[in-house]
């Protein structure tokens, strides 16, 4: 009878492990489909809006320069570029990490 209960709690427990790794993938997945489409409208709107805009094409060397650091870095081309952007676009609500890879895709 022990190993009767014995092996129902090991099949109990692969089944909850089971549903707590599903759900937790499922879970990641959202948040980073849903950070991905954030990305990628910032993005777009950066990339159509100001692909010709001298202040901003100025910038992608500290942009670069800023994603690679992980923010450490901030040129001043990139900080205007930023004000720049905000100004000419106030809808945005992107971090500066965000549009500083933008700029990169432009």
């Amino acid at each position: 009878m022990s190993r009767l209960r014995l092996l129902s709690a090991a099949a109990l427990f692969a089944v909850a492990a089971n549903a707590s790794a599903t759900s937790f993938i499922v879970t990641t997945d959202a948040v980073v489909n849903a950070l991905k489409a954030t990305s990628d409208a910032t993005t777009n709107v950066i990339s159509s809006s100001f692909k010709d805009d001298k202040i901003v094409l100025a910038a992608r060397d500290d942009a670069a320069s800023f994603v690679a650091t992980e923010g450490n870095i901030r040129g001043v081309k990139l900080e205007s570029a930023l004000d720049h952007i905000r100004h000419k676009a106030p809808q945005l609500n992107a971090s500066d990490a965000q549009l500083a890879q933008a700029i990169l895709t432009i």
